[in-house]
């Protein structure tokens, strides 16, 4: 985290490997709200994501831009992550369309 104006800002760099062989990356800019509460921003997220925070655990709520087959669809995204030591945080991620649940991922993140 840095102070900008005042402010908490800082940046999640996540690198992705899927278990076809591809890669992804995705930059966010998240910002303190208080003490429970976050916005982050990334490029392939519509608007702004909203994180409420309790104990070890996040919510973070999103759309991402997801590409399939040459189009875009806005997916709503719904995440539990929950920091397990100071090194690694476990995701839940539920993924809806239209109010209809796509599917879920379980990720593991390792700080470097």
């Amino acid at each position: 985290w840095e102070k900008r104006d005042g402010v908490d800002v800082g940046t999640l760099d996540e690198h992705f490997s899927w278990s076809d062989g591809s890669t992804s990356r995705r930059v966010w800019t998240i910002t303190r709200v208080d003490a429970a509460r976050y916005i982050g921003v990334a490029d392939d997220v519509v608007g702004e994501a909203h994180g409420e925070a309790a104990g070890n655990a996040l919510r973070w709520r999103y759309v991402l831009a997801l590409p399939v087959d040459g189009r875009v669809w806005n997916v709503d995204f719904d995440d539990w992550m929950f920091l397990i030591d100071e090194q690694v945080m476990l995701n839940r991620s539920e993924m809806r369309k239209f109010g209809f649940r796509l599917g879920e991922v379980s990720l593991s993140f390792r700080k470097r």
